[in-house]
């Protein structure tokens, strides 16, 4: 087993205990579910904020977005934004973040992004999800993101729930990189 395989095996494990539910659920999306995903249990965690900012490190050096930061909506991405780039900083590939508020600041800068004091225009960026339903608040994440000049070369999740987001996204012109399907995760998590 691959590092990476090996790595994905333990947080599979870690998801599943802390962030996996079945029961009768009602997501954002408004859609009902027979599953309810909580990253950030995991996500919060010591050794789930490790392997998962590792796991997504390890994605971006090995694929061909040729990236220099990362950024993602709060409050959901706001662990994998800071596990990514505090990682890169020790793996001596530095790649800072930023933050994408649902609601512009009402104050000061009136900004929706946090961070751009580490980025300049046209810098290529990636960004991070936790789950993806059906990415229609993803796109608007990207649409702000690309509003404040940033060059959008892919999302990545932890969990793709199959449920029109990827397509979504494309339709839009980025494309989605996931860790885990939900088959993925409890198949992983299971053997």
């Amino acid at each position: 087993m691959t590092d990476l395989n090996r790595l994905k095996k333990k947080l599979a494990s870690l998801l599943y205990a802390k962030s996996y539910r079945e029961g009768d659920f009602t997501l954002t999306s408004g859609k009902k579910s027979d599953y309810y995903f909580d990253c950030k249990q995991t996500a919060l965690h010591p050794e789930g904020g490790y392997l998962i900012g590792r796991i997504f490190l390890d994605m971006i050096k090995d694929s061909s977005l040729d990236i220099q930061g990362v950024g993602g909506m709060t409050l959901g991405a706001d662990p994998l934004v800071s596990a990514v780039t505090v990682l890169s900083h020790l793996d001596q590939t530095p790649l800072p973040g930023f933050i994408i508020r649902k609601k512009a600041k009402g104050h000061g800068t009136n900004a929706y992004l946090e961070g751009m004091a580490n980025f300049e225009p046209g810098f290529r960026v990636c960004l991070l999800e936790d789950v993806v339903t059906t990415g229609g608040t993803l796109i608007t994440a990207c649409e702000r993101v690309r509003d404040a000049g940033l060059d959008i070369r892919g999302v990545i999740c932890v969990l793709d729930r199959e449920e029109g987001g990827r397509e979504n996204l494309a339709r839009a012109g980025y494309d989605l990189i996931s860790i885990f399907t939900r088959k993925e995760l409890v198949h992983a998590a299971k053997n």
